[in-house]
């Protein structure tokens, strides 16, 4: 999830692009650039490289969006944590 994020910012992004990790009762990654252009989902042929990197972080974490700042935009993506249980 986090590569996917920061390799499209990096990619189809602004300068600069900023990583943040959030771990409180589910990990919240969010990645931030300068572009105001909107991620969309592709549809990448069989014999494709590349062109799957939304699709992987939509059907692999529990949600995901986008968000327009004052500088640019905002990834992000939500993951549960699962939390050992502690014996009795």
């Amino acid at each position: 999830m986090v590569s996917e994020l920061v390799t499209n910012a990096v990619r189809y992004g602004a300068p600069p692009s900023r990583l943040r990790l959030i771990n409180d009762r589910a990990l919240i990654c969010e990645v931030s650039d300068a572009s105001n252009t909107a991620p969309h989902i592709r549809r990448a042929r069989v014999l494709d490289e590349g062109g799957r990197g939304l699709m992987l972080v939509a059907q692999l974490t529990e949600r995901w969006g986008a968000r327009h700042t004052g500088t640019g935009k905002t990834i992000w993506a939500e993951q549960p944590v699962l939390r050992p249980q502690l014996p009795d």
